[in-house]
Order: C-alpha cells, then sequence, then structure tokens
C-alpha cells in the first residue's frame, strides 16, 4: 500500500492511543510482522514549539519501527504546521492530524473532534502543513460531532481537494465516546465521498476476522488497530496473514507471550530508566496476561513492581503457581473460546473487551 510516496508493508496500521503507543511498544509490535505504519500518542504541537522535554521524548524513532508517524493536536494553523516542521526535521515520515479524539481537554482548545464543526476552518489549517511539508499528511477523524452532525464525507472529500494523503475514520461520533457498535456503513459513506486517497477504517477490530469484515463491509482501504493491538501484539502478523491466504495462524503460546512481555519490559527500561520504565509497565503487563488463563496471580502483584529483578521474581513465581492448571504438556486444562472463532465485530468474548472510560463523554 502506498501513503503518498511511502511504500508500506502492508495495509494495516497501529493507532495512536494515549499513554500507550510510545517507542517501546510499537518498536515491540513492528517487529513482529505485519504492520505497515506506526504510529506515536497524539502530541501538542504548542509543546513542540515551546520545546518540552516530554513532547520531544513522544517523537523519538527507532529505524527498526520505520516508517513511522507523529500525530500532532492543536487548533492553530500556524502552530500546527511549524510544529508538522520540527516533526519532519527529527525523522518522521508522515504527519497526522488528530481530528477525532472526544477528550474535554482537547476539544476546547479547537482541536480533536472540534475540528469536524468547522470544515472550512479545517481544511484551511491542514493546507497549510500540506503546502510547508515534504512528508504526507493524513487526517484521523470520527463520523462526526454527534448523530445530527455527520460530516465525516464531507471533511474528507474537503481534506483530499487539498491533498491529504489519507483519511482515518472511526466508526462512531464524537458523542458516542466509546460506546454502541463502530459504524462500517457510516466508514463506507466516507469511502463513497472521496475518490481516489485512502480511507482506513478503524473501531473495535480485535481479530483478523474483524480487519476483514470491515474492509469488506466499508470498501476502505486498510484497518487502523488500536486497543486490539495492546490485547494481541500479533495481531498484525496474523490478520496480513489471514486477508492474504485466508488462512489463520495458531495462537501464540503462552511461553511466546511472557518471552515478548519481558523484552517489551526491556524496551520501556532501555527507553525511560528502571524507575520510570517499570511504572509505566504496570498498566501494560495485565494486558498481556489476558491470554495468560488464570492470572490474577499475576496481576495483583504486577501492578506493584519497581523493578527488573522483582518482575522477574514475580514472573517466575506465578509460572510456577499456575502448572496447576495446565496438563502434562502445558496446555491449560480449561479453554477458552479462541478469538478466531469470533467473525463480526460485535461478536467478542468477554475476555476480548477492553475497558475504555466511562460515562457522559462530556465529562472525559
Amino acid at each position: 500500500m502506498k501513503l503518498g510516496g511511502l511504500e508500506l508493508e502492508s495495509n494495516l496500521f497501529l493507532s495512536p492511543l494515549a499513554g500507550y503507543t510510545n517507542l517501546p511498544f510499537r518498536l515491540t509490535v513492528k517487529t513482529l510482522g505485519g504492520l505497515g505504519l506506526v504510529t506515536t500518542d497524539l502530541v501538542n504541537a504548542r509543546s513542540l514549539l515551546e520545546k518540552r522535554p516530554v513532547a520531544y521524548k513522544m517523537i523519538e524513532s527507532d529505524p527498526r519501527e520505520q516508517p513511522m508517524s507523529v500525530q500532532l493536536f492543536g487548533g492553530v494553523p500556524e502552530e500546527m504546521r511549524d510544529a508538522a516542521l520540527i516533526v519532519q526535521e527529527r525523522g518522521a515520515q508522515s504527519v497526522d492530524i488528530n481530528m477525532g479524539c472526544p477528550v474535554k481537554k482537547v476539544t476546547k482548545t479547537g482541536s480533536g473532534s472540534s475540528m469536524m464543526k468547522d470544515l472550512g476552518a479545517t481544511q484551511s489549517l491542514v493546507k497549510g502543513m500540506v503546502d510547508a511539508l515534504e512528508i504526507p499528511v493524513t487526517a484521523k477523524m470520527r463520523l462526526g460531532w454527534d448523530d445530527e452532525n455527520i460530516t465525516a464525507p464531507d471533511l474528507a472529500k474537503a481534506l483530499e481537494d487539498v491533498g491529504v494523503s489519507a483519511i482515518f475514520v472511526h466508526g462512531r461520533t464524537r458523542a458516542q465516546g466509546f460506546s454502541g457498535n463502530v459504524n462500517l456503513e457510516g466508514i463506507a459513506r466516507v469511502k463513497d465521498a472521496v475518490s481516489a486517497v485512502p480511507v482506513i477504517g478503524n473501531g473495535d477490530v480485535t481479530t483478523p476476522e474483524a480487519a476483514r469484515l470491515m474492509l469488506e463491509r466499508s470498501g476502505c482501504d486498510g484497518v487502523s488497530i488500536g486497543r486490539g493491538a495492546f490485547y494481541n501484539p500479533w495481531i498484525f502478523k496474523q490478520t496480513e496473514h489471514y486477508l492474504r491466504t485466508g488462512e489463520q495462524i495458531p495462537e501464540m503460546v503462552f511461553e511466546k507471550r511472557v518471552e515478548l512481555m519481558r523484552l517489551h519490559l526491556e524496551r520501556m527500561i532501555e527507553f525511560y530508566g528502571e524507575d520510570r520504565g517499570c511504572i509505566q509497565f504496570r498498566k501494560v503487563a495485565p494486558w498481556y496476561a489476558k491470554r495468560f488463563g488464570p492470572s490474577k496471580y499475576f496481576k495483583d502483584r504486577v501492578v506493584r513492581f519497581s523493578s527488573m529483578e522483582e518482575f522477574d521474581t514475580i514472573l517466575g513465581e506465578y509460572v510456577e503457581w499456575r502448572r496447576r492448571f495446565c496438563d502434562d504438556s502445558g496446555e491449560l486444562l480449561v479453554r477458552y473460546r479462541p478469538p478466531e472463532q469470533y467473525s463480526s465485530i460485535t461478536d467478542r468474548a468477554p475476555q476480548d473487551r477492553i475497558k475504555v472510560p466511562k460515562g457522559p463523554v462530556e465529562k472525559w
């Protein structure tokens, strides 16, 4: 697949997840295969212009993860343009504009989902970035502000007219937050509204079958996966293989999941230092444990560890404890319905449901 002048390995993309899609995670999923383009956490454009160390840490990259896109948010055209130039100078291969974040602290600044309410101003902002940059500019949006304001088709067409290289569409409105089902027909309307620019669908893709269903029902050109990648880092490799051959790659065994989890932690410590890396990994390790089978013994302790040595102790004791639930070959005695048996985006097992913010979206 092509994104502007970029040749991608596949039509599968890693969605930005605030606080999660840092360099260690991006590198971890990219090296597993099947992933076309990774994207950073959403980065405040003004923070880059103010030279805040945290913002510059967020856009650090590694040749092994590239091509890489940096997602920016902001509502001031000049700031977005100048921040994008910084990102380009720092080696990013693409810049993505966040037009989908529903969180109040983002929308109140005129960025995120609020950009879908004024198509003229948003088109002008994007044009300024496209004209100033040599790398592709893409946009990530929702279907609209709410059910009465489904503006994504018109906005996508307006952005195509000023040279955007791809449109990413989360199949929900801003008012929905993460509730309800992803609207594949809504994504299809965005695809129908443009003439040539690629449209990438997003939302509720946690299995290869769900990716295929999104592609078939919406007609989109690619699929972007966020929370599903944290639940299963191999999803890109599995999905690419499934879309190409129609065959399923067997699920990774427990030992491989443990090996990857520990490698991920090593990268976190290398990138952030042991103290911060371990603290940040406390919210990551339970995601890996979702596919360990019985894991409460592990999760209750791993949310408090503070060193690699302590993590290894917790992990070793958990592996020994887990053996009581396995047969002589190491397989769990009680097996769950495997994810590949779920063919619909909305047909998900309880263990596949991923926690998201709750309550009225206005309070997020």
